[in-house]
């Protein structure tokens, strides 16, 4: 088999098992520093402007203590496997997200080796052979920890830029043609508004195919508004959100075939957040209807709810076929649509929504059959 890039970076720097053992060993005697590290770690991150406003507020400071106390300790016990490199790489994706500059990540890495170097200095000063292999390790690992952010993160950011420039491309072409759309659009209507008034629509031919001409405008106008949606920032409303009333509501607005069971659990349980409860159930309403076109005329669609101490979780399933892997890479994107009729727009929209929600959407299948995706909607950050 090919080699995959951390054993690259491993064989690169020479970790091996002489510096995994080392590493273990000063676990031992690191572990109950943990916590003083990670305060000297933030109060350092703090200092800075460009940190400080990358970081949601000092409840957010407060939980990214806990996961570096997490971070610390497979950093000294492993396994150093792919596991532990996948899991790395989100690190790197998340500075993307949140927008920390690049440089932080230097200074941040530097002030672990100070901490570490220091426990190495206090337990082993009697022991140069213990303390020169500490060293040696821990240098090692750090720098593939450095690496592998670097690397993650410059490939995100590149893929965000590139996305970035085909929205904006995207979104010329869209703005016109929509607008230009809306005058041949508005007149149609007005049309046919006149002329189901006149005695032509008493024809029940005629009638018929009055009414799927304006089923078929609102469709267009809907298509065209979702275009819009996806280019303009319209402000949000910060007001306090409920998401069992928002689900309650976009139920009202799919439609679903008699075979069809949809079922929530735990919604009534989350607390109240803050958001536009608007564009919030136009996340519902666009998921429930590719769940429902998925399944046909039977199957089911739930969704489970749940809280955590930053975030609540929604996890929407259906009990259709799925989505193939090479679609999954491409399902957020505009104009990505696998449906017959359809423009791909749904999709790309509930991420945008969720996203200047300050939250976040991913494709996580179970095993087995069925779509799921995960939701998260941060919880408010209380007044101080």
């Amino acid at each position: 088999m090919a080699e995959t890039l951390f054993e690259e970076l491993k064989r690169y720097v020479g970790f091996g098992p002489e510096d995994e053992q080392a590493l273990r060993v000063l676990h031992e005697v690191a572990q109950p520093q943990f916590p003083a590290i990670a305060e000297v770690f933030y109060a350092r991150i703090l200092e800075h402007e460009g940190a400080r406003s990358a970081l949601a507020g000092e409840s957010q400071v407060g939980h990214l203590k806990v996961t570096l106390r997490a971070w610390m300790e497979q950093l000294l016990r492993g396994p150093w496997d792919e596991d532990y490199y996948n899991l790395r790489c989100r690190i790197g994706r998340m500075h993307v997200r949140i927008a920390l500059p690049q440089h932080y990540m230097f200074g941040s890495m530097n002030t672990l080796r100070q901490e570490f170097n220091r426990v190495i200095d206090e337990n082993y000063a009697r022991q140069p052979e213990v303390l020169r292999a500490a060293r040696v390790a821990l240098g090692k690992i750090l720098d593939l920890e450095l690496a592998i952010m670097l690397h993650t993160y410059r490939e995100d950011l590149l893929a965000q830029q590139a996305r970035n420039e085909r929205l904006s491309t995207f979104g010329q072409l869209v703005g016109s043609i929509g607008h230009e759309l809306r005058n041949p659009l508005g007149v149609i209507e007005t049309s046919l508004f006149i002329l189901k008034g006149r005695p032509l629509a008493t024809d029940e031919r005629a009638a018929k195919h009055l009414e799927r001409i304006g089923e078929q405008v609102s469709l267009a106008n809907r298509i065209v508004s979702d275009l819009l949606d996806m280019i303009r920032d319209r402000p949000l409303k910060r007001e306090p959100l409920r998401l069992d009333e928002v689900w309650k509501d976009a139920l009202t607005s799919v439609q679903a075939p008699a075979g069809v069971s949809i079922r929530a659990e735990g919604l009534e349980g989350l607390p109240t957040l803050r958001g536009d409860a608007g564009q919030v159930r136009q996340v519902f309403v666009n998921l429930l209807e590719n769940a429902v076109q998925a399944l046909g005329e039977t199957g089911t669609v739930t969704l489970s709810a749940s809280s955590g101490p930053a975030a609540v979780e929604l996890v929407l399933e259906d009990s259709g076929p799925g989505v193939s892997e090479p679609i999954r890479r491409r399902m957020f994107e505009p104009l990505m649509t696998t449906k017959a009729r359809g423009i791909g727009l749904g999709l790309p929209l509930v991420k945008r929504i969720l996203e200047r929600h300050g939250g976040s959407i991913v494709y996580a299948p179970a095993e087995g059959r069925g779509a799921r995706f995960v939701l998260k909607l941060p919880l408010p950050t209380p007044s101080l």
